[in-house]
């Protein structure tokens, strides 16, 4: 827990590893979408997805901003050497997230049938509990980023995901199975919609889990650091120590911001959710059933897949929180400023191929992750088509959404995550009821919230500190390095498939080959040099790779 180690300061390893986990998180989220679909089918995944989304709201609202929140504040008093303090937000802030917590709990179980139809308010219920758990969950996380440390919040997330995978499909199948006596899809409506109910309160059971093994794993780790945090907090030598009236004003001050900003922020996926299956059926003659089954295929499918790549960004943002607010504490405004370019540059780096691999091998990745029926693996993947460009701009506006909570412009994030949602209800509204694109609206309108959250935010951050960023190689050379690696894995993909005839076996190749290219490319178009290289987690294996294949000298 040592700040002053060169590994820990250097944030962007820091963040690699944290996007690592976070990406590894990610694909295990996928792998057990698709055994659990099978499952619970897709209007059970509707019942979850829609649940899920208003369980979220409640979340951010009350807990999920407390690991940025707290790292930021304890990583001021850790840049002036105030153990003491520090330690005492770190109490304060466990018995804030105990309060707040717990009436969010209580609220979203008695209050469920306020956001949600009959039939998912026994999921929304399930989830209840859950956001309990995760503040204190996330004051241990934010504890620990806050010592420039990721590695614990890494391996949880990892722990997390596994165990809600597990107990996903493991509770499903026995709710379905006990409750419905047997597995198979009864023949009519009011059995469908049990059955799809039986199987997302135990998909939203494993969320709980997930999250309460995280929390045993991350008191573990604090516990067995307890010895050397007391040892710090004995040889502080800072006369001054905050009052618990203090911390909690600074605690609610800084707390309140990132909860409206981020709140605001991941707004945009619950508005969807109530246009798209409460006020469009309003107006139009449409299936309950069926609209919930389709949003099931758009956010537990392609929307899931679309946020893969965005681990990095979020996993570079929550370093980022930390390093910067200690510049900023320190005056050092041009630490402040390089550390912003390196980010933005690294995160462009990653997101951009990535979006440009998931228009062209759109259908392939799809099917691999799930192996749906023909009509339902084409839509899902036409729709992850549309929302590739958002993988961008999500990256980077998730990115300087952070930049300017460390910088401590915290209500600039809520104001451009406002008017973004205006102008993507907008257009989504008109898009339903003007055009026949149906879901194909959701994802533009999900494009256009993450696009004019991008400007609204890159704009704000420059004139918050005077910075521009580098365009030749932060954006033109990876596009252009993208360009070659979606031709060439598109051109594998193709070629494997007339041989073998199988989608599984032709991607990951071709996701292999255009990952070469890419990097390949990303070289000889001088787009990072060898010492940008090594900062990467394993930079120095990039590094002799490069070298071995004459790309570098």
């Amino acid at each position: 827990m040592g700040n002053n180690s060169g590994r820990k300061n250097n944030f962007v390893m820091q963040a690699g590893i944290l996007a690592s986990a976070g990406i590894i998180s990610r694909i295990i989220g996928l792998l057990y979408r698709s055994p659990l679909t099978e499952v619970i089918g897709e209007l059970g995944l509707g019942y979850y997805q829609a649940a899920y989304g208003f369980y979220t709201i409640v979340l951010l609202i009350s807990s999920y901003s407390i690991p940025s929140a707290i790292s930021k504040v304890i990583a001021q008093k850790l840049a002036l050497r105030e153990y003491r303090n520090a330690h005492r937000i770190f109490l304060c802030s466990m018995a804030y997230v105990l309060v707040v917590g717990g009436i969010a709990s209580l609220f979203l179980f008695f209050g469920a049938g306020i956001f949600v139809e009959e039939a998912a308010i026994p999921v929304l219920r399930t989830f209840a509990p859950t956001i309990f758990v995760y503040g204190i969950l996330g004051v241990l996380r934010g504890y620990f980023q806050a010592h420039k440390s990721m590695a614990q919040t890494s391996v949880s997330q990892i722990l997390e995901q596994i165990s809600n995978a597990v107990v996903s499909i493991g509770a499903a199948y026995l709710l379905i199975n006990s409750f419905m006596g047997g597995m198979e899809m009864p023949a009519d409506t009011a059995g469908q919609v049990k059955r799809a109910t039986y199987g997302a309160v135990g998909s939203a059971m494993g969320t709980g889990v997930g999250v309460l093994a995280a929390l045993l794993f991350m008191a573990g780790i604090y516990g067995l650091n307890r010895r050397i945090i007391q040892r710090r907090i004995r040889n502080d030598r800072h006369r001054h120590m905050d009052s618990y009236g203090e911390i909690l004003r600074t605690i609610t001050a800084v707390v309140t911001p990132f909860i409206l900003s981020t709140a605001v922020y991941n707004l945009s996926g619950t508005v969807n959710n109530a246009v798209y299956t409460k006020i469009l059926p309003s107006l139009k003659e449409l299936d309950s059933v069926e609209l919930y089954s389709n949003w099931g295929i758009f956010s537990g499918q392609a929307l899931t897949i679309s946020n893969i790549p965005i681990a990095f960004a979020s996993a570079m943002a929550a370093a980022m929180i930390p390093s910067v607010a200690q510049l900023m504490a320190s005056k050092d405004i041009g630490g402040a400023r390089q550390k912003i370019g390196v980010a933005v540059k690294t995160t462009m780096l990653i997101s951009i191929p990535c979006a440009v691999g998931l228009l062209v091998l759109a259908r392939p990745v799809t099917y691999l992750l799930f192996p749906r029926s023909e009509e339902v693996v084409s839509l899902a993947s036409r729709l992850l088509m549309t929302l590739s460009l958002s993988v961008v701009f999500y990256a980077l506006s998730t990115l300087n959404s952070s930049i300017l909570q460390g910088l401590g412009r915290v209500n600039i994030p809520i104001v451009n995550a406002f008017i973004a949602l205006v102008l993507q209800t907008a257009v989504a509204l008109g898009l339903l009821f003007y055009t026949e694109l149906d879901l194909y609206s959701m994802a533009v309108a999900n494009t256009v919230y993450s696009g004019a959250m991008c400007i609204l935010n890159q704009i704000s951050v420059r004139k918050a500190v005077g910075y521009r960023q580098e365009v030749l190689k932060t954006f033109v050379i990876p596009f252009a390095a993208s360009l070659f690696m979606g031709a060439f894995a598109w051109a594998v993909y193709e070629g494997l498939l007339m041989m073998t005839g199988s989608m599984r076996i032709s991607v990951i190749p071709a996701i292999l080959a255009g990952a070469c290219v890419y990097f390949a490319m990303l070289i000889i178009l001088r787009g990072v040099t060898e010492k940008e290289l090594r900062g990467f987690p394993k930079g120095h294996l990039l590094v002799r790779a490069a070298k071995k294949c004459r790309l570098m000298r």
